[in-house]
């Protein structure tokens, strides 16, 4: 490699490795898309579309290698930039199938198992301690020689005692092994690996980028992305490759095992099919008026002289985004109010105020399972504190004033009137923190001369917080909106635990999500419950394209 480097520093080397680019993209290109092309030719009828996927990529990255001959062939640095770009794909692919082929992704998963275990986690905390006592200063001194050998030593130990306790050294040891076994593919992906390493050093050469014609900035923009690359990958695989795969599944039946049939739009009109049908009686019923076979009564709708039946393909469905449009409506308000004025208040200069804001920032960090948990045991109808605490206050109120109020004994969890907003106190309470933290960060960006000048006109408190704290605060105000909005569209964990997965009782709790779950998870309907995400989708995003044009409009500040 190195007398390769010094060969292309002579002016006629980068011209012959600029005819080897040609070859190899030529051949390359051609392969992958002879490749692609066959492979769905033959597999079309019944194709996967995680395979297609693949098929497809490969056909992308065979079109880039053809169109980097192209500009190749003009000694255009755009040439150079294709090229890099062909080859770290195919760097990629050939590494992930290295890995697939020694089954190296099955021994991590054997190796996170262990590592969980505890042991290896002590030789991990071995090594950070011998990395602090080799490089942190304490108080202000640099750690002299003694301390620097002293703490390499120790994380040399860690290390070691790592690698042994977590069989590194023998996965290493084996790895010959089965490179052999799994030969020629294992073989083959390891010479692609090594030929596109050397290609992409070489053609990344100040000497190369010369030849084509590169400059600076160009070369800027390659380190750009390549320090972008595994960020941008990721997003494509674990994000927006997810992401499309569920809206293909959304027109299909898959159950998550057996074959997927495409069918269309059905799963939306499943979940939005309605029928609305006249009823000779109020009290007539659903059977004589609709196919309860395919609908379900929704609800009835009592008009003067004429009564109505709305039937449902998926009754659950309505109720869920209901429950749900309820929640965010009572729960955003509940968690973004009392935000606003705890930090108004956390905000003014009074002693102990370190302590209020960590106070009550707590419920935000706290896990939420464990958080639902002591909810549900407060919320209890005959042990819990909510229930106590009301029963004191009637009896209280009782005796001072001589009335005869009786005690709701309320039964939260267990009354279909009371379950929602039971989750809905308990999620503003857990979130409210948050969006203090949030307003909190707001007040301190607004300048005090402009409440200093207020105060020289003669502006009171509640002049100031509505002229100056609320119009400054707008941009605050839209991100907690929105956040907050998304999170109750999205809410979960809360109803999940608190009901027990059942959305109970009866559909009381039954939101857009848990619903989705339901379907996906426990019925494996995968191809309906898709649906149901980008229903749900579809409602987040209205929500908040509906709040920026509210807040565009009172403010004109703020376009789409």
């Amino acid at each position: 490699m190195v007398n390769m480097q010094v060969a292309l520093q002579n002016p006629v080397y980068p011209e012959r490795f600029a005819l080897a680019l040609l070859v190899w993209h030529s051949l390359l290109g051609v392969g992958l898309l002879l490749g692609s092309a066959l492979w769905l030719a033959n597999n079309l009828p019944g194709v996967d579309i995680v395979r297609g996927a693949a098929a497809l990529s490969a056909g992308l990255i065979g079109i880039c290698s053809l169109v980097a001959v192209v500009f190749i062939a003009r000694r255009d640095h755009l040439g150079r930039t294709l090229s890099l770009t062909a080859n770290y794909c195919v760097f990629l692919a050939s590494a992930i199938g290295l890995a697939s082929a020694l089954d190296l992704f099955a021994g991590l998963d054997n190796l996170a198992d262990y590592a969980a275990q505890g042991t290896p986690f002590l030789m991990g905390l071995v090594v950070i301690l011998g990395y602090a006592l080799a490089n942190i200063e304490w108080r202000g001194r640099v750690p002299s020689a003694l301390r620097r050998r002293l703490g390499r030593g120790v994380m040399a130990a860690g290390s070691i005692g790592l690698a042994l306790m977590l069989g590194i050294v023998p996965a290493i040891l084996s790895l010959p092994g089965k490179l052999v076994a799994s030969a020629p593919l294992s073989i083959g992906f390891l010479l692609l690996i090594a030929l596109t390493l050397a290609l992409m050093r070489l053609t990344a050469s100040r000497s190369v980028a010369r030849a084509f014609g590169a400059k600076n900035i160009h070369s800027e923009r390659l380190s750009g992305w390549l320090f972008l690359s595994p960020n941008l990958l990721g997003f494509l695989l674990f994000f927006a490759g997810p992401l499309l795969f569920s809206l293909y599944v959304s027109f299909t039946n898959w159950d998550a095992f057996n074959r997927r049939d495409w069918i269309g739009l059905e799963n939306y009109q499943r979940a939005f099919g309605l029928i609305v049908q006249p009823l000779a009686s109020p009290d007539q019923p659903a059977r004589e008026a609709i196919d309860i076979r395919t609908y379900s009564e929704l609800l009835r709708v009592h008009l003067p002289g004429q009564s109505y039946l709305v039937g449902a393909r998926d009754h659950l469905f309505w109720i869920s985004l209901r429950n749900t449009l309820v929640f965010g409506l009572l729960a955003v308000p509940l968690s973004v109010v009392p935000a606003l004025f705890l930090a108004v208040l956390l905000n003014s200069r009074l002693p102990g105020m370190r302590i209020y804001r960590t106070l009550y920032f707590i419920p935000s960090v706290a896990a939420v399972v464990g958080v639902a948990l002591i909810w549900q045991w407060m919320y209890n109808s005959q042990v819990g504190w909510i229930n106590y605490f009301i029963s004191s206050a009637v009896d209280l109120v009782n005796r001072l004033f001589g009335l005869r109020l009786q005690d709701p004994q309320i039964r939260w969890l267990a009354d279909s009137d009371y379950a929602l907003l039971s989750v809905v106190i308990m999620s503003a309470w857990q979130w409210t923190g948050f969006n203090t933290v949030l307003f909190l960060a707001g007040l301190q960006t607004i300048p005090r001369e402009l409440y200093e000048a207020a105060t020289v006109d003669g502006a009171g408190p509640r002049q100031q917080f509505f002229n100056i704290t609320l119009p400054m605060l707008a941009p605050t105000t839209l991100y907690v909106l929105i956040t907050s909005s998304i999170q109750a569209l999205q809410v979960f964990d809360q109803v999940f635990v608190i009901s027990n997965g059942t959305g109970g009782p009866g559909t009381s709790t039954l939101t857009m999500t848990l619903n989705l779950y339901q379907n996906g998870f426990q019925s494996f309907r995968q191809g309906y419950a898709s649906a149901l995400a980008w229903v749900l989708f579809i409602v987040i995003f209205a929500f908040t394209l509906f709040q920026f044009r509210r807040q565009r409009q009172a403010s004109g500040a703020y376009d789409l």
